[in-house]
């Protein structure tokens, strides 16, 4: 995630749209961003950031003097992208963090942008004829690479009384699914999440908000990057449940599933939520201010 200076030095505006949870906008009053540490409790911010200033500064100085020599001005301080003339970044307000100092005016929150271009998704009659909550269970293409990670889950939910729908990634030709499951490599994922009662995923921040857009509770499984972030924050908020990607016990995991889609309370809370986020309506919302930034 990093800035080119023909981006500022094109005397065009630019438009920055920050595609990973929000910490990725740093603040002394927010967690640090990749630690997944929880937003009530600072024990550890301090060393984290000590520790991140030490491995990156050494590359950020290296990288600031190649940007400024090709005539763009200095990047802030540890950041490798300048801010835009309009900066949006993607997540729900009921998530977003609480900052005593509120971003500039130049910073737009969309609630969500969800595409509207997968086609339409009808249950496979193995699925349609049989009982159970539909759940549907995705890594991303990096994490479903990894097929002992997908090996361990679905020997995992092949126990429980449930229907899935599989993302079985790049690899899916090594994945054998159980008889409550049916998967292929890409699902229309956009329209499977409108059908499912409730999503396993590693956290990125595309499907972590379209969960949040299509009111579903979420069991995390992060891997990398802002997916410990966006874990830890479903969870604090009583969104979902965050587990240990590669220490989850079976009865862990069983006990998220029945916890979550048993609270009425919270499917209720998160219908709502999800049509209040719909009707904001993030895409025509960053469209406009696109297009005003480019007619100022």
């Amino acid at each position: 995630m990093v800035g080119f200076p023909a981006l500022v030095t094109a005397g065009v505006p630019f438009v920055r749209i920050v595609s990973c949870n929000p910490l990725e906008i740093k603040s002394a009053d927010v967690p640090p961003v990749f630690s997944g540490y929880p937003a009530a409790d600072r024990t550890g911010w301090a060393e984290f950031r000590a520790e991140y200033d030490r491995v990156h500064r050494p590359l950020w100085q290296d990288f600031n003097a190649w940007y400024t020599a090709q005539g763009a001005a200095p990047l802030p301080d540890l950041e490798f992208i300048a801010e835009g003339d309009v900066n949006l970044y993607v997540y729900p307000e009921l998530a977003d963090y609480r900052r005593e100092r509120p971003l500039g005016r130049a910073w737009h929150r969309l609630d969500s942008s969800v595409r509207r271009t997968d086609e339409r998704f009808t249950l496979p009659p193995t699925l349609a004829g049989r009982d159970g909550a539909l759940i549907y269970f995705s890594l991303g293409s990096l994490g479903s690479a990894d097929t002992g990670l997908m090996r361990r889950v679905i020997s995992c939910l092949a126990a429980t009384p449930h229907r899935y729908i599989v993302s079985k990634g790049p690899l899916h030709n090594e994945i054998e699914l159980a008889p409550n499951m049916w998967g292929a490599e890409f699902v229309p994922q956009t329209s499977v999440l409108q059908l499912a009662d409730l999503v396993i995923t590693h956290g990125g921040n595309n499907t972590t908000t379209e969960c949040l857009h299509f009111g579903k509770p979420v069991i995390v499984l992060p891997l990398f990057w802002d997916q410990y972030d966006n874990a830890q924050r479903m969870d604090e908020l009583g969104f979902g449940a965050r587990l240990d990607t590669y220490g989850f016990t079976d009865a862990q995991m069983h006990e998220a599933l029945d916890r979550l889609l048993a609270d009425g309370v919270l499917r209720g809370r998160l219908a709502s939520a999800g049509q209040a986020i719909r009707a904001r309506d993030g895409v025509v919302r960053a469209a406009a201010l696109i297009e005003g930034a480019a007619g100022g």
